[in-house]
């Protein structure tokens, strides 16, 4: 038993959970707190980020990058205010995060004191667990409490606390119950489940395995699982790195982050093997195949498309059944057929990277990223077309991790994940891709970066517009209004706030840049980077629906599709004529 301020025995529960940093903004309202923090400051790490938004999506990366709580504080009033954008981006992917949050003393609760607000309602619907202290001496349990259920249920803890309580000094005792954060038991998987879904596969002609952000972590097994049964393997975009991006089963995702592979799968497909995610763009595959949904969560089977057969499982438990079984699959035209086409995209994308003729292609850029990225790396990508080019180019083949803003998808996710990625692996490199409409929502925490020298290599793509929200005007024909952004020299800014800035305006700026880049970093530099390039304002090509079928779709729209986006169609056949190939 050991005397302290409660603030300080609230930094050494964080310590036993595992935490070794938090991020926030002194306040008024929960200086004690601060305090506590300061008195441990050996074992956990303050970072001073320059907006609560900042390091509340910064937590939730953290949760992303490593599956451990995130923890984010702020002030009340405003403090507390801007923390939801994060919070909310961490209940949507369902991952841990502790918010801490100040509240005014108790003795003037309740009387219009400044800032004061009331903050209980203001957090129920973004949390599974929202309490506020009402003594000093409970301040370690409800933390305890907090973090168990953010586990637990997989979302945000709030704990709100008054600022006298904090600074009061009680008797801390470290709890000897062992931090328990998930089952290691080993699931019996129902046999009849196994032996419904070999029945499935044998009897479909094209079934293909659709993965979720569930089995992150299970690559080896979904790989395994893939090859004994010759599946092609799609993700969707949140559980990017599931399955190796060099891994020849691997075609791709769907829908507006896509590929031509991937949709043109899903056309085909009469099976699905949905495991380990509620993707809610389900609702958008074709209405005629069947739909095998895995689930450790039954409130999640049948929760985004109705599906024909329900297994309550995990996911990796589950691949594992369906591998002992030694049963297999041949590697028939379906298998070749979906090989060939993500190929025949994947050369695609190198001719874009290529071509600079008519000004910079993203696809450049992303080459560039993954010529020189290692395998330890983390990718923390920002929404909007950004996203696109995030997905289709980053390398995930080795042991680099991967975070995006999945459902919440907000704008100002790059940076702020940079900052977590390179606290969290500090012996890779962290990267952040934006768009500069995103960006310039957070580009003040570049200081974050440069103040704990974070070498952060941050790639911001340039060119004066909201791509994405454009696009989605264009599409419903409405007037091109509030899409059009006033440009900034974002190396220039860099510079400014304590980094290194440059603008690649073609391949060969990109070649000298990178080079630079290596340089910098194999020579020890501590300063993050930031490299402006200046794109093309031409549209991503359009993958949800990829009309070069002309069997399917007429003539005519396949080649006007092919013509807008510069597609050779001699060089991406559609599926279906592969499938004629491979079938001979």
């Amino acid at each position: 038993m050991t005397k302290m301020i409660a603030g300080q025995a609230l930094a050494k529960t964080l310590e036993e959970w595992g935490v070794d940093h938090v991020y926030g903004i002194p306040g008024g309202s929960i200086n004690h707190t601060v305090e506590g923090l300061y008195l441990e400051k050996d074992k956990i790490k303050y970072i001073q980020v320059r907006h609560e938004e900042v390091g509340a999506i910064a937590a939730s990366a953290d949760a992303k990058f490593t599956g451990k709580i995130g923890v984010a504080f702020g002030s009340a009033g405003p403090g507390a205010t801007h923390l939801f954008n994060g919070l909310y981006d961490a209940k949507m992917d369902h991952v841990p995060v502790l918010a801490l949050v100040g509240q005014v003393p108790q003795p003037v609760m309740n009387t219009n004191f400044f800032q004061e607000m009331d903050e209980g309602p203001m957090f129920d619907d973004v949390s599974v667990f929202n309490r506020t202290v009402t003594t000093a001496e409970q301040i370690p349990y409800v933390i305890t409490q907090a973090i168990r259920e953010a586990y637990r249920q997989k979302g945000v803890a709030v704990v709100q606390i008054p600022e006298d309580l904090s600074a009061k000094e009680i008797d801390y005792i470290p709890t000897k119950t062992p931090k328990v954060v998930k089952n290691t038991f080993n699931q019996e998987v129902d046999q009849k489940a196994v032996k419904d879904t070999l029945k499935m596969i044998k009897e479909a002609k094209h079934p293909l395995v659709y993965a979720g952000r569930g089995l992150l972590g299970a690559r080896d097994t979904l790989q395994k699982f893939a090859e004994q049964f010759n599946l092609p393997v799609m993700n969707t975009v949140p559980a990017t790195g599931v399955i190796s991006t060099d891994s020849p089963n691997f075609i791709g995702t769907f829908g507006r982050l896509g590929t031509k592979s991937g949709f043109e799968a899903l056309q085909e497909a009469d099976l699905i093997i949905f495991l380990a995610s509620e993707f809610p763009f389900a609702n958008f595959w074709p209405k005629d195949l069947k739909i095998i949904d895995v689930n450790i969560n039954p409130f999640d089977i049948g929760k985004t498309v109705n599906i024909d057969y329900p297994v309550i499982a995990d996911a990796k438990s589950y691949l594992q059944a369906l591998i002992d079984t030694r049963e297999t699959r041949p590697a028939n035209a379906w298998l070749k057929a979906n090989q060939e086409n993500k190929k025949n995209w994947d050369a695609w994308l190198d001719d874009l990277a290529e071509d600079d003729s008519k000004g910079l292609n993203p696809e450049s850029v992303t080459k560039h990223v993954k010529q020189i990225a290692g395998p330890n790396d983390t990718f923390a990508i920002d929404t909007g077309n950004v996203s696109e080019w995030g997905v289709r180019g980053v390398p995930m083949n080795k042991n680099q991790r991967f975070a995006i803003s999945g459902l919440f998808a907000t704008m100002g996710f790059g940076i702020p994940g940079s900052i977590a990625g390179a606290l969290d692996a500090p012996n890779g490199q962290s990267w952040s891709l934006s768009g500069d409409g995103g960006f310039s929502m957070v580009v003040q925490d570049i200081i974050t970066q440069a103040r704990y020298q974070l070498p952060v290599i941050n790639i911001v793509f340039s060119n004066e517009r909201f791509g994405f929200i454009y696009y989605e005007q264009v599409e419903s024909k409405q007037h091109l209004y509030g899409v059009d952004l006033t440009g900034a020299d974002w190396a220039k800014v860099a510079e400014g706030l304590g980094g290194i800035g440059f603008t690649a305006k073609n391949i060969k700026d990109l070649d000298e840049i990178f080079a630079k880049v290596v340089d910098l970093q194999k020579s020890g530099n501590k300063k993050p980077i930031v490299i402006n390039a200046e794109i093309k304002d031409d549209d991503p090509v359009a993958t949800a629906f990829m009309p070069l079928d002309a069997k399917k779709y007429g003539e005519d729209i396949a080649k006007s599709y092919a013509e807008k986006y510069g597609i050779d169609r001699s060089k991406q056949p559609a599926l279906s004529e592969l499938l004629e190939k491979y079938s001979k």
